[in-house]
C-alpha cells in the first residue's frame, strides 16, 4: 500500500457522456469526429462538444489528432476502464449479481505491503472489518491485457472501506478491499482455490491498473503452493451492502 498519490481525473457526467458518444461511435479503436455532429449527440452546441473533447484528453481517458475536416479520436486504455466502471454500476442497478473473473501471474514486490498492512491503524480495521488479521504481506499480481481493462468494472462491485487514519506523524491513505477468491492453476486438472482473501486498493498508490494486491488471513504463496510467474484468477465476489460501511461505532 504505497503512499504516493495518483493523478485524479477533473471530469464529471458531461464529459463522461462525451467518451460514451466518442466510444459508440468507434473510438474504441479510432474514429473521426466532427464537433457539430458529437454538438448534435449530446444535445449541445460545437464548441461545448469541443470543450468536452479537450477535458477527456487532458484526463488522459482520449487520444485526438486535429485535423482540417475534424479529429481523430480514439479511447485510450483509461478511457475504456472509466467506461467499464460506468457498465459495472449499472449492471448493479439492473442485474441481481455482478460478476468479474480477472487472471494475471505472480510477481515478487517490493515490501512495501508488509509494512503499511501491519500498521495498527489498518489492522484495526481489518480485523472488525474483514473479521481477520491479514499476513503481513501482499500476494502481488501482474494482470493480464484482457484484465487490465476489465479491472475498471471493480468499482461496480459491493466492497468494504477501509479509512484513512493519522497518527502523530502523518496521514495514511484510504482503501477500498474487494472479496475475492483466488484460484491456482485455472483451467487444469491442479486447479485449487483459497476463499476468503481481498484485493486491496489504496487511494493513494503508485501502481498502474496493471498491479493488483491481495491480502488473506494466510501466506497465499504458502497455502496454495504459487511461485513468481504463475498464472492465478481471481473471481471477485461482492460484499453485502450491509457490510459496506462499519457501525458507526467503529469509525
Amino acid at each position: 500500500m504505497p503512499e504516493t498519490a495518483t493523478a485524479t481525473m477533473g471530469t464529471g457526467p458531461d464529459e463522461i457522456a462525451a467518451l460514451k458518444a466518442v466510444a459508440l461511435a468507434g473510438g474504441l479503436q479510432e474514429t473521426k469526429v466532427s464537433c457539430a455532429a458529437l454538438g448534435e449527440d449530446l444535445d449541445a452546441s460545437a464548441q461545448t462538444a469541443s470543450r468536452r473533447l479537450q477535458r477527456l484528453e487532458e484526463a488522459g481517458l482520449i487520444d485526438r489528432d486535429v485535423v482540417g475536416d475534424g479529429q481523430w479520436v480514439s479511447v485510450t486504455e483509461a478511457g475504456e476502464s472509466r467506461l467499464r466502471g460506468e457498465y459495472a454500476d449499472y449492471r448493479r442497478l439492473f442485474e441481481n449479481e455482478t460478476d468479474l473473473t480477472l487472471e494475471g501471474v505472480i510477481t515478487s514486490g517490493m515490501g512495501e505491503g508488509r509494512h503499511y498492512i501491519t500498521l495498527e491503524g489498518y489492522m484495526e480495521q481489518f480485523r472488525t472489518r474483514l473479521g481477520y488479521e491479514p499476513f503481513p504481506g501482499t500476494l502481488n499480481i501482474e494482470l493480464d491485457e484482457t484484465s487490465v481493462r476489465k479491472r475498471g468494472e471493480l468499482v461496480g462491485i459491493e466492497a468494504i472501506d477501509i479509512d484513512e487514519w493519522a497518527d502523530e506523524d502523518r496521514t495514511y491513505g484510504a482503501a477500498t478491499c474487494y472479496g475475492v477468491r483466488v484460484i491456482a492453476d485455472p483451467g487444469t486438472a491442479e486447479e485449487h482455490e483459497y476463499e476468503g482473501a481481498h484485493v486491496i486498493v489504496p487511494d493513494r498508490t503508485h501502481h498502474d491498473d496493471s498491479q493488483l494486491e491481495v491480502i488473506a488471513p494466510e501466506k497465499l504463496r504458502d497455502a496454495l503452493g504459487l511461485v513468481d510467474d504463475e498464472t492465478v484468477r481471481l473471481h471477485v465476489e461482492p460484499t453485502s451492502r450491509a457490510d459496506r460501511r462499519a457501525p458507526e461505532a467503529d469509525r
